[in-house]
């Protein structure tokens, strides 16, 4: 019999396998730019155990596993701007990503008066782009970083729901 996956908000105790899991589901982003430097990579344990006291984390465990991470915060204007969305490498391609990222959508429209979302990714991540298309994202504004990397901002009116199929 198989264990089911459970969303719920992180503890003080998971910022530990928080960090593991996102300095493993970030190496694939790293080789993708060529560039091992990526926040995720050096954040410090220390920097994930304030966000886990000021901002908004949940996790997704199998058992009591961590094998998926997501954050979000709140600002004065209404956007509640979503994370580092990560899915260990075993458990993507089956729809925990869209989980989470639509659980985030609900705490922090729970959390206050939420007039859109926002997240961004690299102009490679394809599967990024398409899970964020998928649920109901379009693109805001494109950063050139440098050479390798070009930031796609992507945002949602939070009338629209936390899944639309059709993307």
């Amino acid at each position: 019999m198989g264990m089911s996956v459970t969303i719920a908000a992180a503890g003080e105790r998971d910022a530990e396998q928080i960090l593991k899991l996102q300095y493993l589901c970030y190496q694939s982003e790293a080789a993708r730019y060529g560039d091992y430097s990526l926040e995720p990579l050096t954040q410090p344990l220390a920097s994930v155990q304030e966000e886990l006291r000021t901002g908004t984390v949940l996790v997704a465990r199998l058992g009591q596993e961590v094998v998926a991470s997501v954050r979000g915060t709140l600002d004065a204007e209404g956007t509640g701007h979503i994370g580092k969305l990560i899915v260990h490498p075993r458990m993507q391609r089956h729809g925990l990503g869209g989980r989470l990222l639509a659980a985030m959508e609900s705490r922090l429209g729970e959390a206050g008066a939420v007039k859109r979302y926002q997240l961004f990714t690299g102009h490679r991540s394809e599967g990024n782009l398409r899970l964020y298309r998928k649920h109901g994202y379009t693109p805001l504004s494109s950063e050139r970083v440098d050479s390798r990397l070009t930031v796609v901002t992507l945002v949602k009116g939070a009338e629209a729901g936390a899944y639309v199929k059709s993307a």
